[in-house]
């Protein structure tokens, strides 16, 4: 993976603490994409004409869970990864793979959010009329529009 992705994995180990749960989740994942955007984030903030610091407020208080008990201290370990998280992680490898690279980069990250079955993340948009169809769209045109590295 590239320095954005673990950038990425580290602001969603954060938020992961900062919401109180013991492992990171997908929720937290996209957390993390929008703490520390690169400029396909960025793009992609742009087409859906999302604040992407209101955006993360909303996903951070959403998520947040007030009565839980203190988070013992967490690490980016296999043991502290949800299964979907490892399973996200995988296929966004294998995305990053079909597109001839063999990092990860934020947007194979997003893009595999959006596209995984049964997401919890698109499952959020899907509530106020955005479908996940659309959000994978907006970010693939997104990461076309960003100069390749």
């Amino acid at each position: 993976m590239d320095e954005a992705t673990a950038r990425v994995l580290r602001e969603a180990l954060g938020h992961t603490r900062a919401t109180n749960w013991d492992s990171v989740r997908t929720p937290h994942l996209f957390m993390g994409l929008l703490a520390a955007p690169d400029s396909g984030v960025f793009k992609w903030a742009g087409k859906l004409g999302a604040d992407l610091p209101g955006l993360l407020d909303q996903f951070r208080d959403l998520f947040h869970q007030p009565n839980a008990e203190p988070v013992p201290p967490l690490l980016l370990n296999r043991e502290f990864l949800s299964d979907n998280v490892i399973r996200l992680l995988r296929d966004a490898y294998g995305r990053a793979y079909d597109c001839g690279r063999g990092i990860v980069t934020p947007m194979d990250l997003l893009i595999t959010l959006f596209t995984t079955p049964n997401s919890i993340v698109a499952e959020c948009f899907e509530r106020i009329g955005v479908t996940a169809a659309k959000l994978t769209e907006l970010a693939v045109l997104a990461e076309k529009d960003v100069p390749a590295k």
